[in-house]
């Protein structure tokens, strides 16, 4: 049976900076938010936050994630325009996604997955993030090259200020290590964190 891809779980929006042992911390990428089915013999399929289909929009995520073995799968993740540092432009990618397709000359844009929904069929759902991911690495560690497998790090206020005020990154991500996985509900289980003073201008809704 192949699975629907569900709405995205979603972050609280205001947290600040904390240390726990029970919480990690990802990388804040800042892009379009994208979940992908893929696997099983079946065409890809890419949706945005809002369950609009964008698997035109970026065709060489759609090339790579046919490649998995198994399937189906349902992966959550952000697509991106990334710098020669790693670190996302979300103009840049603004500007790529507003054609809807791939164009000559066009940013590249690769995909950082972070959760892993569904693996060959079965909803992973009710289990611990930390298993999740756990899982998600191993199914794509071969296309670790092309893609970006969010790592999780330890939950301290001091690597808040060391890697995201030092890299001028937009924040982290704070979840806690035993969250499930609750489509479309906005949880307080994750946590957005952002740099003081970054300025969300995004104009995107879809």
């Amino acid at each position: 049976m192949t699975p629907t891809i569900p709405a995205p779980m979603r972050a609280t929006e205001g947290g600040r900076p904390f240390t726990s042992a029970d919480w990690i911390y990802e990388i804040k990428y800042d892009g379009y938010r994208c979940l992908a089915r893929a696997g099983a013999g079946q065409p890809v399929e890419l949706r945005t936050k809002n369950g609009v289909e964008c698997t035109k929009w970026f065709p060489e995520v759609a090339d790579l994630l046919s490649t998995l073995p198994g399937g189906p799968h349902v992966i959550d993740g952000e697509v991106c325009v990334l710098d020669d540092i790693g670190r996302s432009d979300f103009e840049r990618l603004q500007a790529r996604a507003r054609r809807r397709r791939w164009a000559p000359g066009a940013d590249p844009v690769t995909f950082c997955a972070f959760d892993l929904l569904f693996s060959n069929g079965r909803s992973l759902m009710s289990l611990r993030l930390i298993e999740r991911k756990e899982m998600l690495q191993q199914l794509l560690a071969p296309l670790r090259a092309k893609l970006v497998v969010v790592g999780d790090l330890p939950a301290q206020a001091e690597l808040f200020q060391q890697a995201v005020l030092g890299a001028k990154l937009e924040g982290f991500v704070a979840k806690r290590r035993d969250s499930v996985y609750t489509p479309g509900v906005r949880s307080p289980h994750w946590l957005k964190i952002k740099r003081p003073g970054w300025q969300d201008g995004r104009t995107w809704r879809s």
